[in-house]
């Protein structure tokens, strides 16, 4: 990745010891948020009556008025978006892709974290919800775009995975039985493509 320069030894295996330490911490905080959203998911789904990972998105667990919201959206989403605005200030010197797909996750986050979700997160409805939904595209969209722009260089794996995002955004944009599934998928795709980025950086 680096052009070492004869005349300055030193300085170059700093860079690259600093590239490093920068890349492994970037990886365990991506590593770290992502177990903690899937744990923090299934505990309080299991609190949430009627609810089901199929139907219902991941907003729905603190959604505006329920007995989770503060809890949801304080000790979940915004830990989260702030653990992976982290990661992509880590990464935007050395790695602007990987540091746009984390922006763009961070954005959903912590957007979800500050304007919890109308009851059953519908397409339209307060202001609320429309900024909560701002969140969610800029997500989505800016994480589809960033992991098509990792596939220029890493490979066609994250090409395909970023096209699943963007069909994925597509179909969230309308009324569904399986909108829980197709946002799990999504998400997936974006904390999967991450990692897997911060692994070959």
């Amino acid at each position: 990745m680096f052009a070492l320069d004869p005349k300055q030894p030193w300085a170059d295996c700093e860079l690259v010891y600093s590239v490093r330490i920068v890349n492994f911490t970037s990886m365990t905080l991506s590593l770290a948020a992502s177990a903690f959203l899937v744990v923090a998911i299934v505990v309080v789904a299991r609190n949430k009556p009627g609810y089901k990972h199929v139907k219902h998105t991941i907003s729905e667990l603190g959604e505006s008025g329920s007995a989770q919201m503060r809890r949801v959206s304080l000790g979940v989403f915004l830990p989260v978006g702030a653990i992976l605005a982290i990661v992509a200030w880590l990464q935007h010197t050395s790695n602007t892709p990987i540091a746009a797909l984390s922006a763009s996750l961070a954005a959903g986050y912590v957007t979800s974290g500050l304007f919890p979700c109308d009851p059953g997160s519908p397409i339209s409805g307060s202001v609320r919800q429309m900024m909560h939904n701002l969140g969610g595209g800029i997500q989505y969209v800016g994480g589809a775009l960033s992991l098509l722009w990792i596939a220029e260089t890493a490979g066609p794996v994250f090409k395909i995975t970023g096209l699943l995002v963007a069909v994925s955004a597509v179909l969230l944009s309308l009324e569904s039985q399986i909108r829980g599934l197709i946002q799990r998928i999504a998400e997936a795709c974006l904390f999967a493509g991450l990692i897997a980025a911060l692994r070959m950086a």
